[in-house]
């Protein structure tokens, strides 16, 4: 198996965090990974039980929100790759992944994407007040 290239403190990469991925700055290296500023979204988070995927009956409904400007997380290796390119402001990054996110479930009858996209909704009406 082939490992990740290691990345420098300062370094851009892309981080795929949970069901979310993110554009960010390393801050740390760690054993297991790197700690990760967030700068950007280009991927919102999935909601719902990442135990029981895409099942809207289950015994508690995570509403997943987008990890927040600035904030840092642990990132395992395998996770972050390289990011080259322009930065988004994280305002319009999180505004376009979460649109695009929500535009995936309107169409759909099933009640995991009902309940996602009402989930979704609510999170809009959070970040954007």
């Amino acid at each position: 198996m082939m490992t990740a290239e290691p990345f420098s403190i300062g370094k851009l990469v892309k981080a795929f965090y949970k069901t979310g991925t993110y554009i960010g700055e390393i801050t740390d290296i760690r054993p297991q990974g790197y700690l990760v500023k967030i700068l950007a979204v280009v991927k919102h988070p999935i909601q719902g039980d990442l135990h029981n995927p895409k099942q809207a009956d289950v015994q508690f409904f995570h509403q997943r929100r987008a990890l927040a400007y600035r904030e840092q997380t642990n990132v395992p290796n395998n996770m972050v790759k390289e990011f080259t390119g322009e930065v988004p402001s994280y305002t319009e990054s999180l505004k376009a992944a979460l649109t695009l996110a929500m535009k995936d479930l309107k169409d759909k009858e099933d009640p995991w994407s009902k309940k996602s996209l009402s989930s979704l909704e609510e999170l809009e009406t959070d970040y954007f007040k």
